[in-house]
């Protein structure tokens, strides 16, 4: 019998393990942190008959034949270097997953940003044009909680994919790759930014000549993948292209096998932002891939609405606009939120950085942003970065933070909670995050609204 231990009790970690239980081999889950800290997981591990230890990594789990690694433990780590050096097999719960898939079509997205939005957009996309998919991976559910529910074999699988999960995938080979952007992050993790780029290129390193790369044509590190590749390349971007998407004046073009047609005004799409024009340039060439008809592709666009937690509609209030953009966890995600809208800007930002270099936003800030509000372990950071650039105020929380917003802000005003940061100084994760905010916001005295279907218009 396989011998399998699952490195990591959260969310992808406890699916991997029910998975292996279910086809036979035998699991044990080992989780550094207690099993206080981790009761839920404990719970659900003791309910399935699934042995687990808390509290550490005993020898047991180096007799293991195969580890199972969730994605936020880094490869440095000491546990993961003794496996490596007793040459234990260490592969990722996507790569783990994907080979129990019998025949369905897979389409991966990756990217530094963009990747939750332009996943749950090619979802919506191939469900509106009738196809049976189902979207998980980074995004949501677990691809081994996908298989356990079961996936029609003629289905089609949408999955979000991180950098911690593309690291330890050697086998992985989507039909479909999407590869948005890189640009520097999770640099603690990988170690350097040749090896958080190695990580994302790994998208495409088993694919064949029948699959799709689709690429960021102004992205010089994403437009490299192309260059080694063995799949067929496709790019979408603000230029010409040869096969794939672009935008032409304000029209969005695309470039297939039978020329060129116009789909659609940029100024038609629902979302809002230019990163969002990139997102959906890259899911209307994804779903070309996949023979989805352009009206069909045109019509998601017009209705997609965009996902919780980034750019956001929370509420308007006394005329200031109330957006979440939680999910922007770095730097250039920030970027993207800050230069989607032309009014005036109350920004709250702040988290955990990792080394974080705001220089690229200085020009944005100094053009559209009224007043920063700078919470957690950045804050004096973000004060003493800005504060030469705008007037720049420190709060304590964030529900501090949205009432000195909701004081300072002025009709016309949109009051941007684009952290640029990780979350976990104050917070479980981003999600926890964006629905403080959130929660912070209705709180504020009720005025007399505008309803959600006349803001999106």
């Amino acid at each position: 019998m396989t011998e399998v231990v699952v490195l990591g009790a959260g969310r992808s970690g406890r699916a991997a393990a029910r998975l292996a239980q279910s086809r036979g081999m035998a699991v044990r889950v080992s989780e550094q942190k207690t099993a206080q800290e981790c009761a839920e997981a404990a719970q659900e591990l003791a309910r399935y008959g699934i042995a687990a230890e808390f509290g550490g990594h005993s020898e047991r789990i180096f007799h293991a034949d195969l580890w199972i690694i969730s994605p936020g433990i880094a490869p440095h780590v000491p546990v993961v270097q003794e496996a490596c050096r007793r040459g234990i097999p260490i592969i990722s719960e996507l790569e783990f997953a994907w080979q129990f898939l019998s025949g369905q079509t897979v389409l991966a997205v990756t990217g530094t940003n963009g990747k939750t939005t332009t996943s749950a957009l090619l979802g919506f996309m191939l469900q509106r044009a009738g196809k049976k998919v189902v979207v998980g991976g980074n995004i949501g559910t677990p691809l081994s909680a996908l298989v356990l529910q079961g996936i029609p074999a003629e289905g089609i699988v949408v999955l979000e994919v991180s950098s911690y999960q593309l690291h330890f995938s050697s086998h992985f080979r989507p039909d479909v790759a999407v590869l948005l952007n890189i640009t520097p992050d999770h640099l603690d993790y990988h170690g350097s930014f040749a090896a958080y780029c190695g990580a994302k290129w790994r998208i495409t390193a088993q694919q064949r000549p029948q699959d799709f790369l689709i690429l960021n044509a102004d992205d010089p590190l994403a437009r490299a993948a192309g260059w080694w590749s063995r799949a067929r390349c496709a790019y979408f971007g603000r230029q010409p292209v040869s096969y794939g998407a672009y935008v032409r004046g304000t029209a969005i073009v695309l470039v297939w096998q039978h020329g060129e047609e116009v789909l659609m005004q940029t100024s038609e799409l629902r979302l809002p932002g230019v990163h969002n024009v990139y997102n959906s340039l890259a899911a209307a060439v994804a779903a070309r891939a996949l023979e989805i008809r352009n009206e069909d592709i045109r019509d998601s666009l017009l209705q997609f609405a965009g996902v919780e937690h980034r750019l956001e509609f929370v509420r308007r209030w006394r005329g200031v606009d109330f957006i979440n953009d939680s999910k922007a966890t770095n730097v250039n995600a920030a970027w993207y939120a800050l230069s989607s809208y032309t009014q005036p800007i109350v920004w709250i930002a702040g988290g955990r950085g990792e080394n974080n270099d705001y220089s690229l936003l200085d020009e944005l800030v100094r053009q559209r942003v009224r007043l920063l509000i700078a919470i957690g372990e950045e804050a004096e950071a973000l004060y003493a970065h800005f504060c030469v650039h705008v007037r720049c105020l420190t709060a304590a929380s964030l529900e501090e933070a949205v009432q000195l917003a909701a004081h300072a802000a002025q009709p016309g005003d949109v009051v941007l909670f684009s952290p640029a940061c990780k979350s976990f100084d104050m917070f479980v994760n981003f999600e926890h995050r964006g629905e403080v905010f959130r929660r912070a916001v209705w709180e504020l005295p009720a005025e007399e609204e505008v309803p959600l279907q006349d803001f999106l218009g």
